[in-house]
């Protein structure tokens, strides 16, 4: 297994603010943008080849990440300019494959941090001569993702978005957004069109009688598309219950990348990590959170569960709890912002103008 493609083109809506002038996937996770932990582990599992499928922000990727070989790795990028959804943004990119007809592509959704046993996957793609393999996972609840019901075999019998009565849920496996592809039904893909994998090509290939092979992976998987996830999935980097070769640190309760200042009295838990020239001010509490990089949090904030985006400041004694603040917001002092509350870049909240805000 020597080729992926990585979907790395959506515009990250539900991440808002987030990625207003970040492309998701460079959004840092655990001191490094997403994408690096991606990588990184495709890089461990063998891949050398990595097509990246671009489309917003596409200008931001290839500057930060080159050619790919300080990661060990052969990146190239192809940026579509009309969206072309998950199936005709792997089309796009076929013509930059090495591969031939019958090899197996390994292809990521960009927005999922996963456990995923990746050569265990390529290898129940083999084992069952299967055109298409999907990682399955396990989830408590699955109203709100496509069911995936499987044979004894493995073998994928339908595809079934979202239920919404208890008879239509005959299964707990999900899509987790990891797929093999044998290259030469990837060329069979319409070209120069949106195509949905999900509800277009999975379907009819299962239609059509193609081998669809699920492979069911229940370790770590998050779907990191809002901000909450987001924070969570950071925090599960630093604490190590997320793997990844890319964390630049020990792993353990706090993360703190080199040129941030860190008061000496300040408390850092829960997995929270201080970006690069970030300033934590005395007295300080902070749990569960991600500072990126140039914020400061002055003397006594509390932040728990909160996002705090590039060069934000954060007013003394102000309480954030499950906030994101986008890039260069100012948040004065004595505010107290919960509940989910999103704050636009470079907004401007004055000292005590806010005491608490409900879910958005």
């Amino acid at each position: 297994m020597t080729e992926a493609i990585l979907l790395v083109g959506g515009k990250g809506t539900r991440l808002r603010p987030l990625t207003v002038r970040t492309p998701k996937p460079m959004v840092p996770a655990a001191g490094v943008p997403f994408l690096t932990h991606q990588l990184a582990r495709a890089r461990a599992a063998g891949v050398e080849h990595i097509v990246l499928a671009t489309s917003y922000l596409a200008e931001v990727f290839e500057p930060y990440f080159g050619d790919g070989s300080a990661l060990g790795l052969h990146l190239e990028y192809v940026t579509e300019h009309e969206p072309l959804g998950t199936g005709g943004a792997i089309r796009n990119v076929a013509e930059r494959l090495h591969s031939g007809p019958d090899d197996p592509v390994l292809i990521f959704n960009g927005d999922i941090l996963t456990g995923l046993d990746i050569p265990a996957l390529v290898d129940t793609h083999r084992t069952a001569g299967a055109d298409v393999s999907l990682h399955l996972t396990r989830v408590e609840d699955p109203r709100a993702f496509g069911l995936v019901p499987t044979d004894g075999t493995g073998r994928v019998t339908a595809f079934l978005e979202k239920p919404q009565t208890p008879e239509e849920i005959v299964t707990d496996q999900i899509n987790a957004g990891a797929y093999v592809f044998n290259r030469s039904v990837i060329d069979t893909i319409p070209a120069g069109r949106p195509v949905s994998v999900e509800r277009e090509t999975f379907p009819g290939l299962l239609a059509e009688g193609a081998h669809l092979q699920g492979m069911v992976d229940s370790t770590y998987w998050l779907d990191l598309g809002t901000p909450q996830a987001f924070v969570r999935g950071s925090a599960d980097l630093v604490l190590g219950r997320a793997p990844s070769p890319a964390v630049p640190g020990r792993r353990g309760e706090r993360l703190v990348l080199e040129s941030a200042e860190v008061a000496g009295d300040a408390k850092l838990s829960g997995g929270t990590v201080v970006g690069s020239r970030a300033v934590i001010g005395a007295g300080a509490r902070i749990d569960g959170s991600a500072v990126l990089d140039g914020a400061v949090v002055e003397e006594g904030a509390e932040i728990r569960d909160a996002l705090i985006g590039a060069g934000a400041r954060i007013g003394a004694r102000t309480v954030l709890d499950g906030a994101v603040i986008g890039d260069g917001a100012r948040i004065g002092a004595d505010n107290e912002l919960r509940g989910g509350i999103r704050i636009w870049c470079d907004a401007d909240i004055p000292a005590g103008s806010v005491r608490f805000s409900s879910d958005q």
